[in-house]
């Protein structure tokens, strides 16, 4: 199977749990401004899931664009990773009408961590395939940002328990450690030269 139709599904499975999260974002009933300040807990768990999708969003399509040959185990990586992400609606909800109560920001961080161990599978799933001289082994080198990120959300979610809001704030941390691309293959790209560009277009 060529890698467009998994980039277009992927693509689509991303903008409906962006849709998702925004549609749950109740509009107050009152006309005044002050209605909205019992909203700011969901419009910043909103926030910082907006974001984390985002994250992967671009991510998801630079591994892609290196990655020349989709086989059964990559499409089946690629799932394990919508399907963490496809409850992060949920549990962004959960946490944000709760007001960050410590159940729903561990649940939060559970989810965020299952999410990133997926797309860590996903991406050494598709480096067995590439091999180990290919383009992205150049680049995802010692992947230093997944592994702190994963041992971030480790700490988050039993901290969560005690002091809910201190978790939440290192979800952002992590996540603002993401914000800036990961520009690592497009350097490799660009430096491989042009006939490497075109091989991953392929």
């Amino acid at each position: 199977m060529g890698k467009g139709r998994i980039e277009a599904f992927s693509d689509g499975v991303l903008a409906i749990i962006i849709t998702i999260m925004v549609l749950e974002m109740k509009t107050p009933h009152a006309a005044e401004l002050s209605a909205l300040r019992p909203l700011a807990p969901v419009f910043l768990s909103y926030l910082l899931s907006f974001l984390s999708v985002g994250i992967y969003w671009t991510n998801h399509h630079h591994l892609l664009y290196v990655t020349r040959h989709i086989s059964g185990a990559i499409m089946w990586a690629n799932l394990h990773l919508l399907f963490w992400l496809s409850l992060v609606p949920f549990v962004t909800r959960w946490m944000g009408e709760s007001y960050f109560a410590p159940g729903p920001t561990m649940m939060y961080g559970v989810i965020l961590l299952l999410a990133g161990i997926a797309y860590r599978l996903l991406q050494r799933t598709i480096l067995l395939r590439e091999g180990a001289g290919s383009t992205l082994a150049a680049a995802v080198g010692s992947d230093w940002k997944g592994r702190f990120s994963t041992l971030i959300y480790a700490m988050a979610i039993p901290l969560a328990l005690l002091r809910p809001r201190l978790a939440a704030a290192l979800y952002g941390f992590s996540i603002l450690l993401w914000v800036v691309p990961d520009r690592r293959i497009e350097r490799k790209v660009s430096h491989a030269g042009p006939e490497v560009a075109r091989a991953a277009e392929r």
